[in-house]
């Protein structure tokens, strides 16, 4: 198994398991690779720490190791990777703290905000417009970006 550090052409970094070499390659060739954070799909490989074993004690060699979410190299983070490492834990938090109830999140909202439903924690899709007459009947209201890991498991 091959754990590749990639980047995308936003500069955001994230990892990357493969079978081989050739495995990374032929998925890049025929588009499966894109960036978990913004789906960008101009992915390029990016230098590593790699672990050899020369005879030396564990704690002698100088391997990269994970901080948080973010990628450490030798001792050193890599850029960006700590705010996209706050960044997912936010979004994974978001995700696990609320239900997510789709074009229905303005009629929702209102029936909360008017005690027709019970209050809970909702996300959901609606336009800028009705945000805006939300925000305006006293509702609170907050917009999100769309990330492509929303959609999916995020790990």
């Amino acid at each position: 198994m091959k754990v590749l550090n990639l980047q995308c052409a936003h500069q955001h970094d994230f990892e990357g398991w493969f079978a081989s070499e050739d495995d990374f390659h032929q998925q890049l060739e025929r588009g499966l690779l894109s960036c978990p954070l913004c789906g960008d799909a101009q992915v390029r490989k990016m230098l590593s720490a790699p672990r050899l074993n020369l005879g030396r004690t564990r704690e002698e060699t100088p391997v990269a190791t994970p901080a948080g979410d973010g990628l450490v190299e030798m001792g050193r983070t890599a850029p960006g990777s700590e705010l996209q490492g706050r960044l997912l834990r936010a979004v994974r938090e978001l995700m696990s703290k609320t239900e997510d109830v789709g074009e229905r999140f303005a009629d929702e909202a209102r029936a909360m905000h008017h005690g027709e439903l019970e209050q809970r924690n909702i996300r959901g899709r609606t336009t800028p417009e009705v945000a805006m007459e939300l925000i305006e009947e006293g509702i609170e209201v907050m917009p999100l970006p769309t990330l492509p890991a929303l959609k999916e498991t995020l790990q």
